[in-house]
């Protein structure tokens, strides 16, 4: 009887290289998924209200920040009894974002709470921030940090600007109180 001899080493070749394929064509596809789903999960509304505000930022040059006002130093993880101090915290830029998971101090962002980032305050501090231009008032609890972009004093949350009235204009000249 006549043997066949069907090379063992080509059969191994071919199908170490259709694996390898199916590994690079995975990867490729992940690869594009993920810039997608990045691209397509940026909201218009906050897209254009960000750019109306960098394009402020570029006409208006920033006023002077007055120094904050506080009887005591804040010492973390202790209880701040000294936190319900009165005073002028700052005059100058608020602005507003409706993005993000979680705050600086732990707590889940929710666009909807009256909440405000300030750089250098106690978290948990409350704020009457008051607009300049329409005289509107809202009182936030200070539970993130920022804003970082100078001139700007408090960036308050997406429920809070609607309050004071700057959610078209997504920045608005505030005067910006500790009242606890």
């Amino acid at each position: 009887m006549a043997s066949i001899n069907v090379p063992v080493l080509s059969i191994a070749v071919v199908r170490n290289v259709i694996q390898l394929l199916g590994v690079v064509l995975g990867a490729i596809w992940l690869a594009a998924c993920a810039q997608s789903s990045v691209v397509g999960n940026k909201s218009e509304v906050a897209g254009n209200t960000r750019q109306r505000a960098l394009e402020y930022d570029r006409r208006i040059s920033p006023p002077k920040n007055k120094p904050v006002t506080i009887s005591s130093q804040h010492t973390p993880l202790q209880p701040d009894r000294k936190a319900g101090a009165k005073g002028v915290a700052s005059d100058g830029l608020a602005s507003f974002y409706t993005e993000g998971t979680q705050t600086a101090s732990g707590d889940r962002f929710d666009t909807y709470q009256l909440t405000a980032a300030h750089p250098t305050l106690p978290f948990g501090t409350r704020l009457r921030v008051t607009s300049v231009a329409t005289g509107r008032s809202v009182t936030v609890r200070v539970n993130d940090r920022g804003p970082f972009i100078p001139g700007r004093v408090v960036d308050v949350s997406y429920s809070a600007a609607e309050r004071l009235g700057m959610v078209e204009k997504g920045v608005a000249k505030v005067k910006v109180d500790v009242i606890h």
